[in-house]
């Protein structure tokens, strides 16, 4: 039975401002920890996105899972961006995700330390040509640093349903790389919107795909990319009934 709507909103009111209560406490209990060592900043992020999956499902009866073979070596991982909550399932499913992001996120309170801390890679979205140079060469740089590379190839969270054109960036960093790609699909923004208060319960679900291995040409990787994303997303929209 579904709940009251006005009752489901309050929970996700509630769901909502512990969430950043709990960013703020777990961000000041490790701290100390993640400056002497990165690895603490990883542990940080971790326990952040269990108890947002575990505080969800609690207070708003939305449920979440994680399909297909997580990957454990260095990859690059591209993912379908519908809202925060693929965000917080991808990380927390992988060893040790880093994203791109955008720059404006360092900035955020408590979150843009920590991203920096983990290997995010901030870019100026605004300024297209010199973005992707520079996300190319601070991948470069950062190496030395191993996890799974995560770029979201639309560029912006997308809403179920809504077509948007899959980026040139994805495909350079495959090409420049050399590893084998890793697609993920999701339904999640079915449940937790771009925007907006409300959560509805429900099954949320981040699905990692086949890896596409290296040596597709740049347009070839986009097509296939795309084709995979889209096609599984919708699959799982359609599974959760939208």
């Amino acid at each position: 039975m579904r709940r009251f709507l006005p009752l489901q909103w309050v929970l996700s009111l509630i769901f909502v401002v512990q969430m950043y209560l709990s960013m703020l406490v777990i961000g000041l209990v490790f701290l100390i920890p993640a400056l002497i060592d990165r690895r603490h900043a990883h542990s940080a992020c971790r326990s952040f996105c269990a108890w947002v999956q575990l505080s969800l499902a609690l207070l708003t009866g939305l449920r979440t899972e994680v399909r297909g073979q997580v990957p454990r070596d260095e990859v690059l991982i591209a993912a379908k961006h519908q809202s925060f909550l693929d965000i917080i399932l991808i990380f927390g499913a992988v060893p040790r995700g880093k994203f791109i992001m955008k720059k404006e996120l360092i900035w955020a309170p408590i979150l843009g330390w920590y991203a920096l801390r983990i290997g995010c890679v901030p870019v100026d979205r605004g300024k297209r040509g010199a973005a992707i140079t520079r996300m190319m060469a601070d991948v470069k740089s950062g190496a030395s640093l191993p996890g799974q590379l995560i770029i979201y190839p639309q560029g912006t969270r997308v809403a179920p349903g809504v077509k948007a054109p899959y980026k040139v960036g994805a495909a350079l960093l495959y090409d420049q790389l050399g590893q084998d790609c890793v697609p993920v699909a999701t339904n999640v923004g079915l449940f937790w919107p771009k925007r907006g208060i409300l959560r509805k319960p429900g099954l949320a679900v981040v699905e990692f795909l086949p890896a596409i291995a290296p040596g597709l040409s740049n347009d070839a990787f986009t097509a296939r990319l795309a084709e995979e994303i889209e096609a599984t997303s919708d699959r799982l929209a359609a599974e959760a009934g939208r």
